[in-house]
């Protein structure tokens, strides 16, 4: 995270998630039908694309539980998800800042990205592998991400590497992280259900 410590202290991060709809994509029916079940898949974009902005989040926030969460889920498309939300919007505050997530079966399409600004700058995903950032009153500049390890290539190599070459999940992947992540996809759920803030600070 050598931009992040360029950038200063974390003040807000926006994760854009998602794509056009797992049926617009066509993904296979048994996952479809998991993912548009609200008791198996619990929601619908929200969880289904939620969670990796939460992870990202915390991961951000170096493991800190948020204060807060706030939510709102719709259904753009009632006709062709009439169980679950297409549209989730997730406000995470924590006590010097926030995060928004923005998880969608609506976007014109495949959206994985993120913006994280800073006290001094501000540095924003662009692909797999491309940065713009721009620290203080300089010009914005393009800058290339550095290479991951082998073993953490591809979800594939990551999870060959953690089950048979005893490489310990940090960060992202790791317990601690993944705990908050399903307790912020939770308190969300409450939050747009009962259209109120939940708070989490209380969570020890």
């Amino acid at each position: 995270m050598v931009y992040v410590t360029a950038i200063g202290e974390i003040r807000r991060n926006v994760v854009h998630d998602g794509h056009r709809g797992p049926k617009e994509i066509n993904v296979g029916p048994e996952f479809l039908t998991w993912l548009t079940d609200p008791k198996l898949n619990g929601a619908g974009a929200l969880f289904d694309f939620g969670c990796y902005g939460a992870d990202l989040a915390t991961w951000l926030m170096d493991g800190r539980r948020p204060d807060s969460v706030t939510a709102v889920m719709q259904q753009i498309k009632p006709d062709v998800y009439p169980r679950v939300d297409d549209e989730a919007t997730i406000i995470l505050t924590y006590p010097r800042a926030q995060a928004i997530i923005q998880a969608s079966w609506n976007w014109p399409f495949s959206r994985k990205d993120m913006e994280v600004y800073g006290q001094r700058g501000y540095a924003i995903t662009v692909g797999r592998d491309q940065l713009r950032v721009r620290l203080d009153e300089k010009e914005e500049a393009s800058a290339e991400a550095r290479p991951l390890e082998k073993t953490k290539e591809d979800s594939v190599s990551y999870l060959r590497a953690v089950l048979l070459g005893g490489l310990k999940a940090e960060g992202l992947s790791s317990l601690e992280t993944n705990v908050i992540v399903t307790e912020i996809l939770d308190a969300a759920r409450q939050s747009a259900a009962k259209g109120k803030t939940v708070s989490l600070a209380r969570i020890q």
